[in-house]
């Protein structure tokens, strides 16, 4: 199925799907152009699209692969795609892979995950099969004990490692611990989740002669989003044009942006989906256009990752952030959020990923864990005064290998904000 007219998409998506039918309901039969239609709302969009008798899909579900999605909302729903949508899907992503710096012949080990109706490792497997370079293809996986997944490399000299950070990073921990050398690793394809300094540090002490670069920006229940634009800052993607139309709207008006440098909500439309339409979806993140390219854009985080402790906001950005003017020398390599609750008050814990031997040195950890905390009350001063006023505990952090982080059992990310707090 080739790319088609946003106009027939429109009129295809009103006519046939009950959900889009009731959303634009009361707009002109010839409205045509995105900023004519309202922005999807996630809640209403979910609650209508469910696997049986949806009021999203244009058609029955008679002829298609269905993959279970977090979505942005957290709890799993189900996507789906017809054998046509699909091939177009890992057709166009796999074009971007040459901006990757995928060279014809390379090993690519396929680490995302598989099974229990995840996409990302059959999706990235199909887009290397499609790319235009030749290559040759390791579907390993994420679950692969780490035991066996190394020896696999170093055996059959993996040049291109593809999998989710924190999978690359939990590799690249065992990689260090083992001293094993993978000398061929060249290229480390990472998606689904964003990749921070700290991250890097450890990734470049496992695999020295490697580079990191996305593999490019997508998501099961939203499609094509960014292709990578070959550059020091692997943030920066440009749209899937033209099987995809990406907007960046204004956070209070939903307005569209196009100016360079102000940030918005991602929300893209998919040209080539007809069974289930994509249309002005938010992604889930944020971004800025770059003014460096046509359609270039930089990707700055999820719209709403954080938490709320007593009566204080916080967003995982601000504690990362925390981290790295604080964490001079290198020595956490991950991060992750816990709230829990005792003593009638909520508190929040920073659990810190040391690197590999950093364990032994308590007295700098000890100074870094005060630094840390200390930064980042600066930037959320309202935590503090919580603090005094006897509603929340004091800031701690606890210190853990990366591979004590949580992750999703489904998709091996890491899980950013962890809440411990008991629920009735």
């Amino acid at each position: 199925m080739s790319a088609q007219q946003l106009s027939d998409l429109i009129r295809f998506a009103r006519h046939n799907s009950p959900f889009y039918r009731d959303l634009y309901g009361s707009l002109p039969p010839h409205a045509d152009r995105l900023t004519d239609l309202p922005v999807v709302d996630q809640e209403a969009f979910w609650a209508a699209n469910t696997l049986h008798d949806s009021r999203v899909l244009t058609g029955p579900l008679s002829e298609a692969t269905v993959y279970k999605t977090g979505g942005t909302t957290g709890s799993p729903k189900f996507s789906v795609y017809t054998r046509d949508e699909w091939r177009t899907f890992v057709t166009a992503f796999g074009q971007g892979l040459v901006d990757t710096g995928l060279r014809p012949g390379h090993r690519v080990a396929d680490l995302f995950y598989a099974g229990e109706l995840y996409a990302s490792f059959l999706f990235v497997l199909d887009s290397l099969s499609h790319a235009p370079v030749d290559n040759v293809r390791l579907p390993i996986g994420g679950g692969a004990p780490l035991e066996s997944t190394i020896p696999t490399l170093r055996d059959l000299a993996a040049q291109v490692l593809a999998g989710t950070p924190t999978t690359l990073c939990r590799l690249a921990e065992q990689v260090v611990a083992s001293g094993v050398r993978l000398d061929s690793v060249e290229l480390l394809l990472f998606g689904g989740e964003a990749l921070f300094d700290d991250q890097r540090r450890l990734l470049a002490a496992a695999f020295p002669r490697a580079e990191a670069r996305s593999v490019g920006y997508a998501s099961v229940d939203a499609g094509l989003l960014g292709r990578p634009v070959p550059g020091p800052d692997a943030r920066v993607h440009r749209a899937f044009t033209p099987y995809s139309v990406v907007e960046i709207l204004d956070d209070s008006t939903d307005e569209p942006v196009t100016e360079p440098g102000r940030p918005g909500r991602v929300v893209v439309t998919s040209l080539f989906r007809r069974l289930m339409p994509i249309i002005r979806y938010p992604a889930g993140d944020r971004a800025e256009w770059t003014g460096t390219g046509p359609g270039h854009f930089r990707i700055l985080g999820r719209a709403e990752e954080g938490v709320r402790v007593g009566p204080v906001s916080l967003y995982t950005q601000d504690a990362q952030d925390a981290v790295a003017a604080a964490d001079s020398a290198g020595q956490v390599v991950g991060m992750q959020l816990v709230v829990r609750r005792w003593e009638g008050r909520d508190g929040l814990v920073l659990r810190l990923a040391t690197a590999p031997g950093g364990e032994r040195d308590t007295d700098r950890r000890e100074t870094l864990a005060r630094a840390v905390v200390a930064e980042l009350e600066t930037v959320r001063p309202l935590y503090p005064d919580s603090v005094r006023a006897g509603f929340v505990h004091p800031l701690s952090v606890e210190w853990v290998r990366h591979r004590d982080l949580a992750v999703n059992p489904r998709s091996g990310k890491l899980v950013r904000v962890l809440d411990e707090r008991p629920t009735a």
